[in-house]
């Protein structure tokens, strides 16, 4: 008994460590923020522009409401845009500049001080959602004409109001994108995705699964409705408690390619069991406390497997240069420099040397970014 109660507070803290935190400080449990967008009952409500129901924001799949906008003429876009929107900015599916355009409209009309920054001239605000702890996306490039394009998933501690903070500048949600960007270069664009609830410093939600969960279902549909909008699937990009939910929502997420970094587990025993036609890529650096982390699921704590263990069957990103559990979005490290190879679709390692070989590689040269 005495052992299995030091098992089970092991389980607690190693998971809380993984919520990416700098200190040991106490989290506080958070409720999921789920369901349709702020002014959806408006929404629902309004039969003024096509004298019937609007698209249930809830229950309409993002394909359907693609087609529901290219249906209207310019003039009822633009209607719907100005009396919803925060509806239309946070509709998965809406074409993007509309949604570019309702988002800064409700950012504009925000009194709340944590959001000012976003309102600035020339962002691409992709989504904002101010309720609870805030929620935003935000896009580096150009989305429309990219002929790739990723998603980057953050872990723990982040939302709205912590999304502009300057330290930790490739750290940072929309630090990882443009960086990362950067780095892929012409014919891309990146997603910084802070569109679910994450735990909140040391606390049981970074030792379950639950705010995950939850996340992944909105991961799936943000996904969707880039594909419905005609952009091409994304490679999606997951750090530390993202990795949570990017292995829940893996099954039905269209994507290209699946990236974990700094993972605590993908609640999976392998990359088979993610049950995903994603290729799957591994990467953590020898300096990431994350590996002092037990890679076990116990009566609801912990993750599962680490990621980046041969056995799991994923393909080994080199992150040997990438410090901390922070860094591998760093300008020039071995890491980002792979990350930018997958982001341009350029990254093709031999499958006689991934996963199996992965750590007999773990000194080998870097060809395009990627371990060969």
């Amino acid at each position: 008994m005495r052992r299995y109660a030091r098992t089970l507070v092991a389980f607690a803290l190693a998971a809380g460590m993984a919520a990416g935190t700098t200190g040991w400080v106490s989290g506080d449990a958070q409720q999921a923020l789920t369901g349709p967008p702020p002014g959806s009952a408006q929404w629902r409500a309004d039969r003024a522009l096509l004298g019937a129901e609007l698209p249930d924001p809830e229950r309409t799949t993002p394909a359907e409401v693609a087609r529901f906008f290219a249906g209207l003429s310019t003039a009822e876009q633009q209607l719907l845009l100005v009396r919803h929107p925060s509806v239309v900015g946070n509709l998965d599916g809406a074409p993007l500049e509309l949604r570019y355009r309702a988002n800064s409209l409700a950012l504009a009309a925000e009194d709340d001080p944590r959001y000012r920054s976003l309102a600035a001239t020339g962002r691409q605000i992709l989504a904002f959602d101010p309720r609870g702890r805030g929620q935003v996306a935000e896009v580096f490039g150009d989305l429309r004409t990219a002929q790739r394009v990723s998603v980057v998933v953050p872990g723990s501690d982040n939302d709205a109001g912590t999304f502009d903070r300057k330290v930790a500048a490739h750290g940072a949600p929309p630090g990882m994108a443009r960086t990362l960007h950067t780095a892929a270069g012409p014919g891309t664009a990146v997603v910084a995705w802070v569109g679910y609830t994450t735990p909140v410093g040391v606390g049981i939600d970074a030792a379950t699964g639950s705010l995950a969960e939850a996340g992944a279902g909105r991961l799936t549909r943000f996904a969707e409705g880039l594909t419905a909008d005609g952009l091409p699937e994304p490679a999606v990009f997951c750090h530390s408690y993202g990795s949570v939910v990017c292995g829940i929502a893996a099954h039905r997420l269209p994507a290209t390619d699946v990236v974990v970094l700094g993972s605590p587990g993908m609640r999976a025993d392998d990359a088979a069991g993610l049950r995903t036609k994603a290729r799957v890529w591994a990467a953590k650096d020898p300096t990431d406390w994350i590996d002092n982390v037990p890679n076990v699921r116990f009566a609801g704590l912990g993750h599962g497997t680490d990621p980046t263990d041969p056995a799991f069957g994923a393909r080994r990103v080199p992150a040997e240069e990438a410090r901390g559990h922070a860094g591998y979005f760093a300008p020039g490290t071995d890491s980002l420099r792979a990350f930018a190879a997958i982001a341009r679709g350029t990254a093709t390692p031999d499958e006689a040397e991934t996963p199996a070989d992965a750590r007999a590689l773990a000194h080998a040269p870097v060809l395009e970014g990627v371990a060969r």
